[in-house]
């Protein structure tokens, strides 16, 4: 094997979570496949000699490339933003911003929309891929406290954002997992939005379809399924033999449909997230 097809390979694992990257700062599938490829063009032109953390790298490209993308969406200029970082927040522990981050699923996405390029990349960066932000500085050519002070202003932004109600999630997702255990294809397409995503650790699944599909695999799972409280957010936790969670799915709803699934199969991020169990 060549440099080049070691290099190929070695990018090729890290697909998956540059998929992940560029999907949460654009919000949209293809752009997300386009940003990934043309950070593979980047990498490919230029090489990796002399690189030692070679995932770190590779989301810094496609950060940057998805900031320029944002950026073109524009059509007026970014804020200047204060040098000075912001009074420190004692409730803001780092595993209270990731909580933040799962707890809102994809639904974070609407919010997103709303920020700045720069703010979006701070929050998504860090809060959901544990960026640095001497790192994240480097990208937006700012100084890490500024990139600290766009971080937390995306994350008053995302805090501020309407909280689903309960109960109509509750009914969505049990609707949902009741048509995984049977394997009924036509009944979970009746939940699920036409253009409904699935994000999980190794893909991306786009549109009603695709996704039930998925779930019908998923349905195996179901019988081991207990409904919980990620925030104010329904999870379905799947349990092994021992009663251990392996793997929490957060769902999106709206309009009695479901518009996101994000699967968490993370230990370390299942044991961030304080499951509250739901009655049955």
């Amino acid at each position: 094997m060549d440099e080049r097809e070691f290099l190929a390979a070695r990018f090729e694992e890290h697909r998956p979570h540059l998929r992940g990257v560029a999907y949460r700062m654009l919000g949209s599938v293809s752009e997300a496949d386009d940003a990934v490829q043309e950070a593979w063009l980047r990498v490919d032109r230029d090489g990796g000699a002399g690189v030692d953390n070679l995932g770190g790298w590779l989301t810094t490209i496609v950060g940057r490339i998805c900031l320029n993308m944002l950026r073109a969406r524009r059509t007026h200029r970014e804020e200047p933003v204060d040098e000075l970082p912001e009074p420190a927040d004692p409730r803001a522990a780092p595993e209270g911003e990731a909580l933040l981050a799962d707890s809102v699923g994809l639904a974070l996405l609407v919010v997103l929309d709303t920020l700045e390029p720069a703010e979006r990349l701070a929050f998504v960066l860090h809060d959901l891929f544990a960026v640095p932000f001497d790192e994240i500085a480097g990208i937006l050519g700012r100084t890490p406290a500024a990139a600290r002070q766009l971080a937390s202003r995306a994350r008053r932004r995302v805090r501020a954002a309407p909280v689903p109600e309960r109960e109509p999630q509750r009914a969505v997702v049990e609707a949902f997992l009741a048509a995984a255990r049977g394997g009924d294809l036509e009944r979970l397409m009746t939940v699920l939005d036409p253009d409904v995503v699935l994000h999980s650790s190794d893909r991306v699944l786009h549109g009603a379809r695709s996704v039930a599909g998925g779930a019908t695999v998923f349905g195996r799972l179901a019988a081991h399924t207990r409904l919980a409280l990620v925030g104010e957010t329904v999870a379905a936790v799947a349990y092994n033999a021992e009663d251990e969670a392996f793997s929490v799915a957060l769902f999106t709803v709206a309009d009695g449909r479901i518009l996101a699934m994000d699967i968490v199969d993370d230990p370390a991020r299942i044991a961030a997230l304080a499951l509250v169990p739901l009655d049955d």
